[in-house]
């Protein structure tokens, strides 16, 4: 538990009274809840968080996801991608779901996902693909344009 200090800002809180917020976007969906809090150790400025979403499932978002830490929640500037959640076309017919995410090495920047769908079967998408993303990622095509693709 925290304890504001004498002559302390008050816009100034200590990084554990964030601990077990929940993590939502702009439409209210829900992404888990905060477990860590990264600082950069160089400019000692928050550099992302760590997000625990149930069993096992923990991802890292950096500081261009946050836009605001409130009383009671994390809130995100965007809805990030994350593995395991479905993928849909443009019509919500379901393909399969996010298997993995492929990331710039220096940026960490998203570049492509890879779609698994089947039991045995994956694509790699650019992100250019992807329409938007929430609770799932909706692609700019058809199901009959993604499975024509190589």
């Amino acid at each position: 538990m925290s304890v504001k200090l004498e002559g302390m800002p008050s816009n100034l809180a200590t990084a554990d009274t964030f601990t077990g917020k929940k993590v939502i976007d702009r439409e209210g969906i829900g992404y888990g809840k905060v477990k860590h809090i990264h600082i950069n150790q160089d400019t000692l400025t928050v550099s992302g968080v760590t997000i625990h979403q149930g069993f096992n499932k923990d991802y890292f978002l950096s500081d261009d996801y946050i836009d605001k830490f409130s009383e009671e929640t994390l809130l995100l500037s965007r809805p990030p991608v994350r593995t395991g959640i479905p993928v849909t076309d443009i019509d919500q017919n379901k393909i399969g779901k996010v298997k993995r995410l492929h990331r710039h090495p220096d940026t960490d920047e998203l570049e492509s996902i890879e779609v698994s769908h089947g039991l045995m079967h994956s694509k790699i998408l650019s992100k250019s693909e992807i329409w938007g993303i929430g609770e799932k990622v909706i692609l700019r095509m058809t199901k009959e344009e993604f499975k024509n693709l190589e």
